[in-house]
């Protein structure tokens, strides 16, 4: 009798991430990290100041499972405050363990095996998976790289439609996106919308990095736009907004009937989210104005330095509306695709970017293979590092 597999199989064709296999990669090397998303710098002493505090004031059992009333009501308020979004904070949100985990419950709490999910590609690695997990099927479409007739990122609204079938269950829409840095507009929120409505499909609206906007791009909430409102289920966190990504703690936002459906999920997925981090968490979400626009001003410098650095290295760098990528464009210099270019940056130039073609499905991976990404969520004098090695041995590459 031969053995049974190990591996069940709606994990069997996910390996390594690519985050963990280019940050071992590049602590091999000793290459200037600019791959995995999370700053290397903390947040604000008041917030951790908060935590610490906390636990010394014992709150340190399990909070409810949707979350301490006091950060669901910050929460609420910093809806009301930044996107005059009214939330009721006792049936409109649950706290979670960071955004990745509300995805999941998300998806497990509105999608059924058998149902479709459209998406944005390229995407988060974990949409994918969790699709996956459930038995649904992906629909992705690609976002396209500004050309002649588009400034920024752009979606073309015939493939959207033939994505939408009798199954679509749900739409996954992340803005501003990651990796692409795209900021859905007003207009194109109401088409996404008037789709959904027609077919009856909810949003999964992924906006964790709803503080990280460059001028004149505006994030717009999804859950605001009329025609959006009844069926968006709102995700984010405090990891991006707050750089204390460790810390893990997200929420979705949605109507009651969608936020009970998640709630069902979420509460045997992790039950509760760590007592002392959802207290801070709540002093961090009523910081003052000036913050959150020295946080705009901070990733605004950061962005305009690595755009710099990748430009005078000679890579065609594209400048992202909103999040703390970069993608540039790697095509010609003689690798077959955008994960041998990584190797190579990583192993003989000494920094790591991450190659975004696993960020699309089978059909459009070709898409991602002409580019690089690059996070810019890192001190100067890592980024100016980055972008010396950058310019003295890539160019010699160029073909």
């Amino acid at each position: 009798m031969s053995p049974r597999p190990v591996l069940a199989q709606r994990v069997s064709r996910f390996g390594t991430t690519v985050f963990s296999e280019f940050s071992a990669l590049a602590l091999k090397h000793q290459a200037v990290n600019l791959g995995q998303g999370f700053p290397d710098f903390d947040g604000p002493d008041a917030i951790k100041e908060a935590a610490w505090k906390a636990i010394q004031g014992g709150v340190n059992q399990y909070a409810p499972g949707v979350g301490a009333r006091d950060l669901r009501v910050a929460i609420a308020e910093h809806a009301q405050r930044f996107y005059n979004h009214a939330v009721d904070p006792d049936t409109m949100v649950t706290v979670t363990s960071g955004a990745t985990e509300a995805i999941l419950d998300v998806i497990l709490g509105l999608v059924d095996p058998g149902d479709e999910v459209v998406a944005f590609e390229p995407f988060y690695d974990s949409y994918d998976a969790n699709i996956a997990f459930v038995g649904a099927t992906p629909r992705y479409v690609p976002l396209r790289p500004p050309d002649a007739e588009h400034t920024t990122w752009w979606f073309d609204r015939d493939e959207v439609r033939a994505a939408f079938s009798p199954r679509t269950r749900l739409l996954i829409l992340n803005s501003p996106h990651n990796p692409t840095g795209k900021v859905f507009t007003r207009e194109e929120l109401e088409f996404l919308g008037n789709l959904c409505a027609e077919h009856d499909v909810k949003v999964l609206a992924d906006e964790v990095y709803e503080h990280i906007v460059f001028a004149p791009a505006k994030h717009l909430r999804a859950a605001t736009v009329p025609v959006l409102a009844d069926r968006t289920v709102t995700v984010s966190s405090a990891g991006k907004s707050f750089s204390l990504t460790g810390w893990k703690i997200g929420w979705i936002i949605a109507p009651p009937p969608l936020r009970d459906a998640v709630q069902r999920a979420h509460q045997f997925v992790t039950f509760a989210t760590a007592s002392p981090f959802q207290a801070a968490m709540a002093v961090a979400m009523r910081l003052p104005d000036s913050y959150f626009q020295e946080l705009t001003a901070l990733y605004t410098a950061k962005r305009e330095r690595l755009l710099a650095g990748l430009r005078a290295a000679g890579l065609q760098a594209f400048s992202p509306e909103g999040s703390y990528f970069i993608l540039a464009d790697v095509t010609g210099y003689g690798f077959a695709d955008d994960v041998a270019f990584c190797r190579h940056l990583v192993t003989e130039v000494g920094v790591a970017g991450i190659p975004p073609s696993v960020f699309y499905g089978p059909e459009h991976r070709h898409l991602g293979q002409r580019f690089a990404r690059f996070a810019f969520c890192k001190s100067d004098g890592v980024l100016d590092e980055a972008a010396r090695r950058l310019r003295e041995k890539l160019p010699a590459l160029k073909r």
